[in-house]
């Protein structure tokens, strides 16, 4: 079943991360605690995950960006797309990430973007498998 996060799922969500590129889960401490509080508070951040059988197995964060240009209308920015090693291939970050189209739809949303460091040509068919290409912009980084 693909939802958006409940407030008590954290340690769930931080535990799937591992199967992302974190090397384990952060510290449970003030700061950790106010990221999550602003997060769950922010109306245009929407953290979505699919369960199978009461565990959290995939994820997408989805953040609408409100915009000045194309008629004043936003976007959407899709991050941290995992699904843990256990459960790949299946379809469940193709469900996050089209849970994602939908409510970027009826944000009205101009687009949808995201980045990945991925170079595995099975991580890039995905994307583009879900309607993403890589011909219409150029993606630069800036490490801070």
């Amino acid at each position: 079943m693909v939802r958006q996060i409940r407030e008590n799922e954290l340690g769930e969500l931080l535990e799937l991360y591992t199967h992302l590129h974190e090397s384990g889960i952060p510290e449970e401490n003030e700061h950790l605690k106010n990221t999550w509080e602003k997060i769950m508070n922010d109306s245009a951040h929407h953290i979505i995950v699919y369960e199978v059988d009461g565990m959290i197995v995939s994820s997408c964060v989805c953040v609408i960006i409100p915009n000045l240009t194309r008629n004043v209308r936003s976007y959407a920015f899709i991050e941290n797309v995992v699904t843990h090693s256990d459960h790949r291939g299946r379809g469940y970050a193709s469900a996050c990430l089209a849970y994602a189209k939908e409510l970027a739809v009826k944000e009205n949303c101009y687009k949808m973007m995201l980045l990945t460091g991925a170079k595995s040509e099975a991580t890039l068919s995905f994307y583009k498998n879900a309607g993403f290409n890589s011909a219409d912009k150029t993606a630069f980084i800036m490490w801070l």
